[in-house]
């Protein structure tokens, strides 16, 4: 697809199954005049990866462990809590760095099952850009922050009687996954489901509903 009106980074930790939808979705109408030229994964070996590939979508690996092992270390020979906080910091500097220097640079950031808490280190040189950041999260907003949101409601269904949980695009910022939403979708709790079940049921409206996020917030960039 030559010369898009919107490039796309894409962040990623594993199978990729939302950046399989994104990769699907360009250049549809779905999101017309569109193209992920970029894919950023802290994990290495992911099918995620396999998945850039296949669609010729150069990436980088880009992964915590090595910041950890040279932060400062404790008695016990242990990055200490202010070492890992210092690694994290540049290990999102350095992430920022790295979408800053791409060609083209992108106009937006989707985070599709990226498994780290980004900081204001990767946060604000990306603002300063103009860069939007969204973040697939599998809940309602205000509802199982952080990791493990579907087995966490699912628990909940089965122990207090919870009938839904959903899945929510949202904006991203310092606070774990407290971003203003951009688009929500309720997903029914059923009685007698497995965790398993439940989980395949929030993935398919998570495909769905990454795409539908994306194109709302490119069409809110005002081109």
């Amino acid at each position: 697809m030559a010369q898009p009106k919107y490039n796309i980074t894409v962040l990623i930790s594993g199978s990729g199954t939302n950046l399989q939808a994104l990769i699907d979705a360009c250049g549809t109408p779905s999101l017309p005049d569109t193209k992920i030229t970029h894919v950023i994964s802290n994990r290495k070996g992911v099918k995620g990866l396999d998945r850039a590939d296949k669609a010729g979508i150069p990436w980088t690996y880009h992964n915590l462990v090595k910041y950890k092992n040279a932060a400062p270390k404790d008695d016990a020979g242990k990055p200490s809590p202010e070492g890992i906080a210092q690694a994290r910091t540049k290990y999102d500097a350095d992430l920022a760095a790295i979408i800053l220097a791409l060609t083209p640079r992108p106009d937006l950031i989707v985070c599709a099952g990226w498994m780290h808490i980004v900081t204001p280190a990767f946060l604000t040189p990306i603002a300063e850009a103009g860069i939007k950041i969204i973040n697939l999260h599998p809940a309602l907003p205000g509802e199982f922050a952080g990791a493990n949101a579907i087995g966490r409601a699912w628990e909940a269904g089965r122990k207090e009687g919870l009938k839904r949980t959903g899945v929510m695009i949202h904006e991203v910022i310092a606070e774990v996954d407290a971003g203003a939403p951009i688009v929500t979708r309720e997903v029914e709790i059923r009685e007698g489901e497995t965790e398993g079940e439940l989980e395949e049921r929030m993935h398919q409206v998570e495909h769905g509903l990454i795409v539908e996020g994306t194109r709302r917030t490119l069409d809110g960039l005002g081109r």
